[in-house]
C-alpha cells in the first residue's frame, strides 16, 4: 500500500520488528487484515515495514504470541503533527494570532485620502464621506458600493462635477472633479494709475485712459501717470485707467558678509537604526545607544508591507546616521563683495516683482571689520511704478 492523502490523516508509522517467530507475525497480520505495506524483511528476525496508527495499537497481542519487539522508527501523518503542536501550544498560539491580527489589519480602513479637490476643502469632503461610513478604522465589510457611496456624496457637496470613491486595499481614495463656473468679472469703479515709488519712466502704454507723463520724465510718488478722466470740463467722462508704467528706481540697500563661511562635510562613518512599525507607532529593533556623534544627520527610509497590491498599516524603517563635520573657508574680500551685491540685488528684486531688472550697480561705501565686510550698494532698478488710485467725484 503507497502513502495518500487519506493515510497522512489517519497517520501512519514505519516500525521495526525483531523476533524468533517472524514469519508467524507477518501471517498473523495478513489474516487480522491490518493495513501494512512495504514489508523488508532484513534477515531471518529482522524486518520493517508501514502500519497505519489504527492497526498498531491492535499488534500487542499478536507481539505476546510470538514472542516479537516492535520499536517506531518514524512518525507520519496529521495525528503527529496536532500532537507536537499540543506540546507547543504557545507557538500554535501565536500562529493563530498572528493569522487572526492579519485578517482584521488588512479588514479595517486605515487611511482616507481626497484628490483633485483645490475651491472645495477637504474637511468638507471627508464629512461628506463620514457620513456614508468612509473614515478611519472603518470595517470594509460596512462599506456600501462604491458607485453607491460616489453618487452620495456628490449629492452632498454643491460645486462637484464628479465624484469618485475608489478601495486600494486598506485605503480609500476620493477623487473629486469640480464643477467649471466662469469667473465673474470685478466691477471696477473710475480710477487713475498713479505712481507707487518716485524714479524716472522708461516705458509708457495707456490701454485705457489719458497718459500724462512721457517717457524720462522724472515723477514722484502718487503723481498721476495714467488718468481715468477724458474730456473737458463741459465734456467729462470718467474710464477705469488701464496701462503699463515702468520706470527706473533707486535704491541703496546695506548688506554685510561674514570673511569666514561654514559648511558641512560627510565623515564617512555611518549607524544604522531599524524599526518595526504599526501605522502611526514605531518599535526599535536595533542601534540602540547614542552615535557617539558631536554633530550628525539622519535619512530615514520606511518601507511597507504588501499583499498583492494592498498596503498593510505595517512595515519597517531604517535610519542611517551620518556622522557631518562643520568645516571653515576663508573668502577673499573681493569674492565677499561680489556676494555682497548679489545678496542685494536678489533682496530688492524680490520685493520689486517679476518683471523688475537691474540696470545699473556700484559701491557707495565699503568696510572691513570684525571678520566681515560692510557695504551700502546703488541699484537701479526698471519695473513697474503703478498702482491704482480710485477716482472721486
Amino acid at each position: 500500500m503507497k502513502s495518500s492523502f487519506l493515510l497522512s490523516l489517519r497517520g501512519y508509522v514505519l516500525i521495526e520488528i525483531r523476533g524468533g517467530q517472524l514469519e508467524r507475525l507477518i501471517n498473523a497480520l495478513s489474516e487480522k487484515k491490518m493495513s501494512v505495506w512495504d514489508i523488508r524483511i532484513v534477515d531471518e528476525t529482522h524486518a520493517e515495514m508501514f502500519i497505519v496508527v489504527k492497526d498498531y495499537f491492535r499488534l500487542r497481542p499478536l507481539l505476546k504470541e510470538t514472542g516479537c519487539r516492535v520499536h517506531v522508527r518514524t512518525r507520519h501523518g496529521l495525528p503527529f503533527l496536532l500532537d507536537k503542536l499540543e506540546k507547543r501550544k504557545i507557538f500554535a498560539i501565536g500562529i493563530i494570532g498572528f493569522v487572526i491580527g492579519l485578517y482584521m489589519l488588512s479588514s479595517v480602513i486605515w487611511q482616507v485620502r481626497v484628490e483633485g479637490n483645490e475651491l472645495i476643502s477637504t474637511q468638507q469632503v471627508l464629512e461628506a464621506a463620514k457620513e456614508q461610513g468612509i473614515y478611519k478604522l472603518q470595517w470594509k465589510y460596512r462599506l456600501k458600493n462604491p458607485d453607491v457611496m460616489s453618487r452620495a456624496m456628490q449629492s452632498k457637496l454643491p460645486g462637484t462635477a464628479w465624484v469618485g470613491v475608489e478601495v486600494h486595499g486598506t485605503h480609500i481614495i476620493i477623487k473629486v472633479v469640480e464643477a467649471t463656473v466662469p469667473d465673474k468679472q470685478p466691477l471696477l469703479n473710475p480710477r487713475h494709475l498713479v505712481a507707487s515709488k518716485s524714479g524716472m519712466v522708461t516705458y509708457i502704454l495707456a490701454e485705457k485712459g489719458r497718459p500724462l507723463v512721457k517717457a524720462n520724465t522724472y515723477v514722484k510718488k502718487g503723481d498721476i501717470l495714467i488718468s481715468g478722466i477724458l474730456g473737458d470740463e463741459v465734456n467729462r467722462q470718467t474710464v477705469v485707467a488701464s496701462g503699463e508704467v515702468r520706470g527706473l528706481v533707486w535704491y541703496s540697500p546695506k548688506v554685510e558678509v561674514p570673511l569666514v563661511q561654514q559648511y558641512k562635510v560627510y565623515t564617512g562613518e555611518v549607524k544604522e537604526r531599524s524599526y518595526l512599525v504599526f501605522g502611526n507607532r514605531a518599535l526599535q529593533l536595533t542601534g540602540y545607544g547614542k552615535t557617539g556623534f558631536e554633530q550628525f544627520e539622519t535619512i530615514p527610509e520606511r518601507k511597507t508591507l504588501q499583499i498583492g497590491t494592498y498596503n498593510l498599516p505595517i512595515g519597517w524603517l531604517n535610519e542611517k546616521v551620518m556622522q557631518v563635520h562643520v568645516m571653515e573657508k576663508s573668502l577673499d574680500p573681493q569674492v565677499a563683495r561680489a556676494l555682497g551685491i548679489e545678496e542685494a540685488k536678489k533682496e530688492i528684486l524680490a520685493s520689486a516683482g517679476p518683471d523688475a531688472k537691474v540696470v545699473n550697480e556700484k559701491i557707495l561705501h565699503e568696510k572691513t571689520e570684525n571678520g566681515k565686510v560692510y557695504m551700502e550698494v546703488h541699484l537701479e532698478v526698471e519695473e513697474s511704478i503703478t498702482q491704482e488710485q480710485p477716482i472721486i467725484p
